[in-house]
């Protein structure tokens, strides 16, 4: 490997080479200037146009492209959901990216542009739950969760590569082509290509979506909150006082 050229700019290279182009050719068919020379020296990075137009026209696994993957293809023509852009600290080491509610407004149309995400913030979790796996924080709108998440909580969700790997029941972070959401997604019996997407808030109606609709799916495993209330009597107590006094009184009525 070449000294202090980043993992994305020689297999950026690479691919020119497979697909037999030059320089100026390549830099021409992505739409990205008038030749790749400083991409491939490291100079200049990989903007999300070019890695939106390797992936539609290659079927370029991006996460390979950052050396993230050994599968160097993807299929898009349905199913695959993994992240389009991952983020590393200087270390090479994957960092926790935070997605307010305002930015989760845009982030379906930035999803493959590495300079917008520059401008997330993020964090590391020095815990072993968060090794070997991509992670991303998403803060939740609206009341669609309650109880289990509450509105302005933040979820953190680790990435899932391809739908099929997603497990029924369980609470993912759903980004689509206009929106993102935290659902708990359900797969409908002989119909592999929809899924169900349910609020824990029973006054909010399934949604049923494409499968092909889906840009990325992060399965929930955790969460950020704030504001904790005073901790205050659980209901099972206050069940259990009222059946003691219940009780008190059928004794009272047998000795009287």
């Amino acid at each position: 490997m070449e000294k202090n050229v980043p993992t994305e700019a020689l297999r950026f290279k690479k691919v020119r080479e497979e697909q037999n182009h030059t320089q100026q050719s390549f830099a021409e068919l992505l739409g990205i200037g008038s030749t790749t020379a400083d991409i491939e020296r490291g100079k200049t990075k990989i903007s999300g146009k070019a890695v939106m137009e390797l992936l539609r026209l290659f079927g370029i696994n991006p996460l390979w492209l950052y050396g993230r993957s050994f599968s160097q293809y993807v299929d898009i023509s349905g199913g695959d959901v993994s992240p389009k852009v991952i983020t590393l600290d200087p270390d090479e080491k994957d960092i926790i990216l935070l997605v307010n509610q305002k930015a989760a407004a845009g982030y379906p149309h930035n999803i493959q542009d590495v300079e917008w995400y520059e401008t997330l913030p993020s964090f590391s979790i020095p815990l072993p739950e968060y090794r070997n796996a991509t992670y991303r924080g998403f803060q939740v709108e609206g009341d669609s969760m309650l109880p289990n998440i509450r509105p302005n909580e933040w979820v953190l969700g680790k990435a899932v590569s391809s739908i099929t790997e997603a497990s029924d029941s369980r609470i993912y972070i759903v980004v689509l082509h206009d929106s993102v959401l935290v659902k708990k997604l359900q797969k409908i019996p002989n119909t592999p290509d929809r899924v169900r997407l349910v609020s824990l808030n029973p006054e909010y109606l399934p949604i049923d979506v494409e499968v092909k609709d889906i840009q990325e799916l992060w399965m929930v495993n955790s969460k950020l909150t704030f504001g904790i209330d005073e901790p205050s009597e659980s209901t099972l107590l206050r069940q259990l006082q009222a059946s003691m006094e219940e009780l008190k009184g059928q004794l009272k009525g047998l000795n009287t």
